[in-house]
C-alpha cells in the first residue's frame, strides 16, 4: 500500500531536477540567480498567500462563511476560487483564547499551495519537521511567538490527504477595517501558526 506522501516524494523529486537545471542555465550565464530568486519570494510571500489571507478575512467578518470554513474547508475554499490538486483536501483549525494550532508535515512538505504559495524553506526543513511535535513552544518561541504557558498548543500533521490551514485570532482594533484591509494583517507564517495575525498599523511580512 503506498502512503499518503508519495506524490509529494514525486514533487521533491521534480523540485531537485529543476534545481539541478536552474545551476546549469545559471553557470552558462542564461538566467540571473537574482531574479528567480525574487520570482521565488514573490509566489511564497505575495501571490499564494494572498488567497489565503483573503479566505482567513472573510471568515471574520461573516460568521456563517467562518462555520462553512470550519465544517467543510474545501468547499468553503472552493466558494472564493480557490482549489486544485493541492488544496482539495483543505481542513481550517482556529485559534481562539487559550487554544493555539501550528501546522507541520513530519513525512514530507504537504502544504495547501493555492491558499499559502511556495512552502518556506524552513517548513521542509528537517529540524521543523521533527522539533515542532516534541517541543513545539520552544520552536514557536525561536521563531519569535512566545504564548503564554496557559495556552495550549495542538500540532496538526499534513499529508496528502489532509493539509491543515490555522484561522487566526482577529486582532483587537480592527473592528473597523474592511475585508481587504483586513486580509493585509494576516501573513503566510500566521496561517500556518508559527506567528499571529498583524494589529493594524503594524509592519511585518
Amino acid at each position: 500500500m503506498s502512503s499518503g506522501h508519495d506524490h509529494d516524494h514525486e514533487q521533491d523529486d521534480l523540485a531537485a531536477r529543476v534545481e539541478a537545471i536552474e545551476s546549469l542555465l545559471v553557470e552558462k550565464g542564461l538566467v540571473d540567480p537574482a531574479v528567480v530568486d525574487e520570482i521565488i519570494r514573490h509566489y511564497e510571500e505575495d501571490v499564494g498567500p494572498m488567497n489565503g489571507a483573503r479566505v482567513v478575512a472573510r471568515a471574520w467578518t461573516d460568521p456563517a462563511y467562518r462555520e462553512r470554513l470550519l465544517a467543510n474547508g474545501s468547499a468553503a475554499v472552493a466558494e472564493m476560487g480557490f482549489g486544485g490538486s493541492e488544496g482539495a483536501h483543505v481542513r481550517v483549525v482556529e485559534n481562539r483564547l487559550g487554544v493555539h494550532n501550528v501546522v507541520v508535515c513530519t513525512l514530507c512538505s504537504c502544504y495547501p499551495w493555492p491558499l499559502l504559495g511556495l512552502p518556506p524553506n524552513w517548513y521542509k526543513s528537517p529540524p521543523y519537521r521533527s522539533r515542532v511535535v516534541r517541543e513545539p513552544r520552544a520552536v514557536l518561541s525561536e521563531m519569535g511567538l512566545d504564548l503564554p504557558e496557559s495556552t495550549e498548543i495542538r500540532v496538526w500533521d499534513s499529508t496528502a490527504e489532509v493539509r491543515y490551514l490555522v484561522l487566526p485570532e482577529r486582532p483587537a482594533g480592527s473592528e473597523s477595517l474592511s475585508e481587504e484591509e483586513l486580509a493585509s494583517l494576516v501573513g503566510r507564517d500566521a496561517m500556518i501558526g508559527v506567528a499571529i495575525a498583524r494589529e493594524p498599523g503594524e509592519e511585518g511580512g
